[in-house]
């Protein structure tokens, strides 16, 4: 058998030009999503259904995929979320809730997929954000649950940098979506990031032109 990607939050705008960008270099990729029904991931495999927020169901979920798509080669932590609000304005739920969304869906993946990359080597991209090295009105809850994906990003490099495993994270300034279009409809969109482009370099961190680098935090931040 192949080896495989996962690929997790693969209904979103981000994990679907992921999916997208790794398929059309050859690689067998396994779309994971919290939703039941990601369909329209194009050639990738998919698995619905995934809470990645709990250990047991990923650990679960993930033995699944090598039992039926063979070892892994890496894997690629896109599924998180964000929440503009004032600290003093908001709710702590806010901070929960960003840290179970970001930091414990990342971890949880990583340490399932962890075991099987370890025998063989590959690679893990995580998510971080460029607005979590010094955070802006209204970001401290993101800002904070995403410096603590680059800071787990970080430990887990050191951790694995003599197993053959390679982690390193990207930190995207603003993506192109509809959403944030759509809350942002003054704004230049041409200076953003593309979801494409962002996933161009996620891919560039998953093959093995990237196998000097590991425990990086790569600002992929267009012209804003």
């Amino acid at each position: 058998m192949a080896e495989s990607i996962i690929v997790t939050g693969a209904a979103g705008v981000l994990g679907r030009a992921v999916v997208a960008e790794l398929a059309q270099g050859g690689a067998k990729v396994i779309a994971v999503d919290v939703a039941k029904d990601i369909g329209g991931v194009g050639q990738a495999a998919s698995v619905g259904g995934v809470d990645l927020t709990d250990a047991g169901a990923t650990e679960a979920a993930y033995a699944g995929i090598v039992a039926e798509h063979g070892p892994l080669a890496g894997l690629a932590n896109i599924a998180g979320g964000f929440r503009w609000e004032d600290v003093t304005g908001g709710s702590v739920d806010t901070w929960d809730l960003l840290y179970k969304m970001n930091v414990r869906t990342t971890l949880n993946s990583s340490k399932a997929a962890l075991a099987g990359l370890a025998q063989g080597g590959g690679a893990i991209v995580n998510v971080g954000a460029a607005g979590a090295v010094r955070a802006a009105h209204g970001m401290g809850a993101y800002a904070a649950s995403k410096a603590g994906v680059m800071r787990l990003t970080e430990a887990l490099a050191e951790e694995y940098k003599d197993k053959g495993v390679r982690v390193n994270a990207v930190l995207p300034s603003i993506i192109d979506t509809p959403v944030n279009r759509a809350d942002m409809p003054d704004a230049e969109f041409s200076r953003w990031v593309t979801p494409e482009a962002l996933a161009g370099v996620i891919a560039f961190l998953l093959s093995d032109k990237a196998s000097a680098i590991t425990g990086a935090l790569i600002p992929v931040t267009g012209r804003v």
